[in-house]
Parts: C-alpha cells; sequence; structure tokens
C-alpha cells in the first residue's frame, strides 16, 4: 500500500479546513456524496444527497465549517465512477483523513486492504487488525468510519455471512457486495 492511500491521522490540535469541496454523483446504488478536503483527501463519503449530514460525521479536528458543491472533484469523481463501472480498484490510490485513536486509524487501513470480492466476518477483520479478541472494536471501527467506499466496511459481515450493520442501508451494502462478486 502507497503511503497516498493510507488513512491519515491528525497531527495538529486544530486542522479543520475552513471550506471543503463535495459532489453528488448518481450511481446504481443511489446517490453518492463525497466531501474532500483542499488536498483532495476524501474527509467523508457515503450514498446520501445530504452533504451537510455526511459533514457531521467528520471528526470535530477535521470538519470544514463550509461546504462548497463542486461538478466534480477530479480524481475522486473519476475513482467513484470507474468503481461503479466494474474497476473495483479504482478506489485504493485516493487518500483518506480520518482523525481518532491508534486502533481505529490502524483498523482502518487494514479494511482498505480487504481485497474486493472477499468479504471477512468481523472476528476476521479484528484478527487481521492484530486485536484477535476485539470484534466489538472492529465493529466499532466499521461503525465510526466516515469514508464509506474508500475505507470498504462494507466488506465485513457477520459470522455466517449475514449483512450485520451499514450506516448506508442493508440493501446499498448488498449491492456493492454483489457487484464486487460480478467483477
Amino acid at each position: 500500500m502507497t503511503p497516498s492511500c493510507a488513512t491519515k491521522a491528525s497531527t495538529s490540535v486544530s486542522t479543520a479546513t475552513r471550506t471543503a469541496d463535495f459532489t453528488i454523483l448518481d450511481t446504481p446504488a443511489g446517490p453518492f456524496t463525497t466531501i474532500a478536503d483542499s488536498d483532495g483527501a476524501v474527509l467523508a463519503a457515503g450514498w446520501t444527497a445530504d452533504a451537510e449530514n455526511l459533514r457531521g460525521l467528520i471528526h470535530p479536528r477535521l470538519r470544514p465549517t463550509d461546504l462548497r458543491e463542486r461538478p466534480d472533484l477530479g480524481a475522486i469523481s473519476i475513482a467513484v465512477t470507474d468503481y461503479h463501472r466494474g474497476d473495483l480498484t479504482a478506489i485504493d490510490p485516493i487518500p483518506v483523513s480520518q482523525h481518532s485513536g491508534e486502533f481505529l486509524l490502524h483498523a482502518w487501513n487494514i479494511l482498505r486492504k480487504v481485497p474486493a470480492g472477499d468479504p471477512v466476518t468481523y472476528t476476521e477483520f479484528a484478527a487481521i487488525a492484530g486485536r484477535p479478541a476485539a470484534t466489538r472494536a472492529a465493529a466499532n471501527a466499521c461503525a465510526r468510519n466516515a469514508a464509506a467506499l474508500f475505507v470498504p466496511c462494507h466488506r465485513v459481515l457477520r459470522i455466517g455471512g449475514a449483512l450485520g450493520g451499514f450506516r448506508w442501508g442493508l440493501p446499498v451494502k448488498r449491492w456493492l457486495l454483489d457487484h464486487e462478486a460480478r467483477s
């Protein structure tokens, strides 16, 4: 994994971007909104047309005070479109910026390494994140992930293959898993 695709930690006390850009793209799974900082790193993303609600998922240290809608976000928009068209690796080089404690940042980086079409269980995810007994912590990492798709928490399932939860709804999670299995 290249450093540019790692989930970055916030290193200063106040690193919030004053204004961040967002775009809403139509996808087969529904409207998809991405918020990006001025460096082109994804701050938040998900299947919604409500950018303000999505902004609220960003950690306060990174949360922009203002949002500016753009018709597209360059490489980010291309990656989202290409992913939905079948290039499942298109999202991999896109940088993500999230802030949290050491375990969550590590877990989000591990999620970026789970291959499309090869989902893992929460128990397996905990083990590959280095904490085999921390299944609940692994599930929490999925639940607190603000950068859906780019940090593919949809690739984590319950034991037995049940979908578990997904902030953007189980029909979207099912669509993503089926899309990745077909490609």
